[in-house]
């Protein structure tokens, strides 16, 4: 690998002891896993890699992601666990026990005041067609393509309120300067 990154203030070079060190997964703490989890398979089209229950916790994880026609899932469970946290770029949805039942409950969604967390983003093959897919799904949409000074950038809401980025990427090639 060639490519060292780029460098700006604050940039540090990786030391070894980060050697394989890798993002694994983004959570979303969600009010209903049921609604998130529809949302989330028929939207996207991501599957359930694990759910993990605390009971003495009350609360249970559920691993999602984008699976490839090659990717090598174990269907033994312990297996199924280990290969999971060895991933990139997963979803965790985080339900506390409950919650669902709570007709006023609702997360931050990171972008009201006071703004934190933004979004999670998916790379699309053709941003058009995904468009056309969220309208026809009924997706709750904050920005579309042609809308706003950043074109060619989507952002849908998905049933908790979080934003979802949605880009395709060979329309990006001149985003930012």
């Amino acid at each position: 690998m060639s490519f060292s990154g780029e460098q700006h203030p604050g940039v540090q070079a990786p030391t070894p002891e980060t050697d394989g060190f890798r993002l694994n997964h983004t959570m979303l703490r969600v009010k209903d896993p049921e609604r998130a989890l529809a949302f989330y398979s028929r939207v996207f089209g991501m599957r359930v890699l694990r759910r993990l229950d605390f009971e003495e916790l009350r609360f249970s994880l559920y691993f999602l992601a984008r699976l490839e026609a090659d990717d090598a899932v174990p269907e033994d469970t312990g297996e199924r666990t280990v290969w999971t946290f060895s991933q990139k770029g997963l979803l965790e949805l985080t339900h506390n026990w409950g919650t669902e039942d709570q007709a006023d409950f609702a997360y931050h969604d990171g972008n009201a005041e006071p703004q934190g967390f933004g979004h999670i983003c998916f790379s699309v093959p053709d941003l058009d067609a995904a468009e056309a897919w969220f309208d026809a799904n009924g997706v709750e949409f904050v920005k579309r393509s042609d809308q706003g000074k950043m074109k060619d950038v989507v952002f849908v809401k998905d049933v908790d309120g979080y934003w979802i980025e949605v880009v395709e990427a060979a329309r990006l090639a001149k985003l930012g300067a």
